[in-house]
């Protein structure tokens, strides 16, 4: 077992750099990576138990879904209501369509090609998200549809499953088993979900100050590990159990915290799981089946493309979030082996369907983050030959969605689900003791909410106008090694260089709203940029190539300046003194360049004679050691 780790985490790393410096997509390395170690590709396995491996890939899945979940909450999805279910609708119905249309015309039978259709209808929510967090897109207006339509899809899958495994065995619909699937899905999200919030975000707030970084982690795990096993038992799949407990913790105030600790678990685990795709292409199988596999990832490619920016225009979004997202939804993902083996275990399905699909699976894999670029010049080919009347027209109709939905609460999903909440709930707490229950649950739901709105300094009218406009907001860490490091904002020029806006700094957990040009950038400190896509670009450009040119001057760890954070205790010996009398520049070498106080006011730069007081955070600048020996 040590050794075929050894193997896949050696040789991924070196696939992925090599891909890493020839600028193409590390998910890419990766699967190299396994058509290397695998048994196709030299003749002979390089990993002595591929059982081992596909455990490790299963995992991998649980914990790029758990951090799906963690990024992607429920309430996001709510927003992009009616964009994910008319966008999924679309997709699921012209691609089960055009699914059975190919299988007809290669000459299978009816139950192959209803198979195949129930494959090719639901893209790889996996693959969409590492290739879309690999590209740094995660911020941008179309990630959140994509991810809004891929849910959707999933849990369409489980009651596509139950629809053909009645259809196979019975060889007829049953309507009222699907319904009872379907009702049993909802019951069993829904309970979760209120379960999970009312418990779990006043555990972690009672337990706060024992749980450190190690504790939480472990903590995380385990609880998407349980709600794994929980959603297994109840005959869902492990993914969607590991997706809705990334949810539930989504709306806790850690998340942000949990999210940055569970990424390198991710990481290994999910480089895994890519390494396990590879190992199952074979070259041959790709020679005796060229034909079926051609014909339908050509299906695929172009059937996803069209319907996935034919649903998300019907749902009102423009043409270049339309386009953008069904140029992300070009492959088929993990339900399709699970459906592809529900048909092998009915004995329905012929025995080549599955190594087929397995191809076609990985190809599209392999050339979605190229496909996903095609998008822009499509979308400038559209602009550039686009009548001013067709403009008109889809302009106009995506006005008025978007003002039908604002107008009509009927049409508007999370209103209506609001008030159905709101009419169950008043329902609930006639019974006695729910109440305080109740009044838990929606504090924790929205705590997270209330924590951001007390440190927020963008006026809520600005940020309407932000997301009217087609502006996108992203967030990125400044490196230690990155030249922005130590500068301030007006020596950068970063407006003037890319057109992009630096609105907040976020510092040792604390907001710095609408930075001022003489604000400097530390190592660590997460910025928050607004523009165009374009500037964006060209902002993301210029940080790399800060890191590049600076590669030369990077300080040698022992003496980098990093920057730390810690609260005054009622026992700490700087509790009552005076900035300049805790004579922490003199002693300790480092600065205090900013504190916070219980009523979250910030100060940075703060003047000599603040007193800090307890409770109040200090963000500390300094060498590593030296403020460690400050603080004992």
């Amino acid at each position: 077992m040590i050794q075929d780790l050894c193997i896949i985490m050696i040789t991924a790393g070196i696939t992925s750099l090599i891909f890493k410096l020839l600028g193409q997509p590390v998910v890419l390395g990766y699967i190299v990576a396994g058509m290397f170690v695998g048994p196709h590709m030299l003749g002979e396995s390089w990993v002595g138990n591929s059982g081992n491996v596909e455990t490790w890939g299963e995992i991998g899945v649980l914990f790029l879904l758990f951090s799906l979940g963690l990024e992607f909450s429920f309430k996001k999805l709510l927003k992009v209501g009616s964009t994910a279910l008319i966008g999924a609708g679309t997709i699921v119905v012209g691609m089960m369509t055009a699914g059975m249309l190919t299988a007809h015309l290669l000459g299978w039978d009816s139950m192959n090609a209803l198979f195949l259709g129930g494959m090719l209808c639901m893209s790889s929510t996996t693959i969409v998200f590492k290739a879309i967090e690999e590209a740094g897109l995660q911020s941008h207006r179309f990630a959140g549809v994509c991810f809004g339509i891929l849910i959707v899809e999933d849990l369409f899958a489980v009651v596509l499953m139950v629809l053909l495994t009645s259809i196979a065995v019975k060889n007829e619909f049953e309507g009222q088993e699907l319904m009872w699937q379907v009702g049993k899905l909802a019951l069993y999200i829904s309970m979760w979900f209120i379960l999970g919030i009312t418990i779990i975000p006043t555990f972690l707030k009672k337990f706060k100050k024992h749980l450190n970084n190690e504790t939480l982690t472990i903590f995380s795990i385990g609880l998407c590990l349980g709600m794994v096993l929980l959603a297994v038992q109840a005959g869902f799949s492990s993914a969607l159990g590991a997706f809705i407990m990334g949810s539930v913790l989504a709306e806790t105030i850690e998340a942000e915290r949990i999210e940055h600790l569970v990424q390198p678990v991710k990481n290994i685990f999910g480089a895994i799981f890519f390494v396990s795709v590879g190992m199952m292409i074979d070259p041959h199988l790709l020679l005796q089946y060229w034909l079926p596999i051609s014909v339908i990832t050509v299906v695929v490619i172009t059937g996803q493309i069209f319907f996935g920016s034919l649903g998300t225009l019907l749902s009102g979004q423009p043409l270049r979030v339309a386009l953008q997202t069904g140029f992300s939804l070009v492959q088929i993902g993990e339900f399709a082996f699970i459906i592809a083996n529900l048909g092998q275990s009915l004995h329905v399905t012929d025995a080549n369907l599955y190594p087929i699909v397995v191809a076609v699976s990985v190809i599209t894999t392999f050339l979605t983050p190229y496909i996903m670029r095609l998008a822009y010049p499509t979308l400038a080919f559209f602009e550039n030959h686009l009548s001013e009347s067709a403009r008109k027209v889809l302009d106009s109709y995506a006005e008025r969605r978007h003002s039908t939905s604002n107008r009509s609460p009927h049409l508007h999903t999370p209103v209506r689900i609001r008030r159905i909440i709101r009419f169950i709930l008043l329902n609930i707490s006639m019974a006695p003791g729910i109440n305080q229950l109740l009044r838990l649950f929606r504090g924790n739901l929205y705590a997270r909410e209330r924590l951001a709105e007390s440190k927020r300094g963008l006026e809520r009218e600005v940020e309407k106008r932000l997301l009217t406009m087609a502006i996108n907001i992203a967030e990125v860490e400044v490196p230690p090694s990155s030249a922005f490091a130590g500068r301030a904002l007006k020596d950068l020029n970063i407006r003037h260089s890319t057109g992009a806006n630096i609105v907040r700094i976020i510092r040792g957990g604390i907001n710095i709203n609408i930075p001022g040009g003489n604000h400097r950038l530390y190592p660590g400190d997460r910025i928050i940029i607004a523009g165009t896509e374009t500037d964006l670009s060209l902002f993301q450009k210029m940080l790399d190539t800060s890191i590049a040119t600076s590669d030369d001057n990077v300080p040698s760890p022992s003496n980098s300046i990093v920057l730390d954070n810690y609260t005054i205790t009622p026992a700490s010996p700087l509790c009552g003194k005076s900035i300049r009398d805790t004579r922490i520049r003199e002693q300790g070498e480092c600065v205090i360049i900013g504190v916070a106080t219980p009523s979250n006011t910030f100060v940075t730069n703060p003047d000599p004679n603040i007193i800090l007081r307890p409770d109040d955070v200090i963000i500390v600048a300094g060498e590593q050691q030296k403020i460690e020996a400050f603080f004992g």
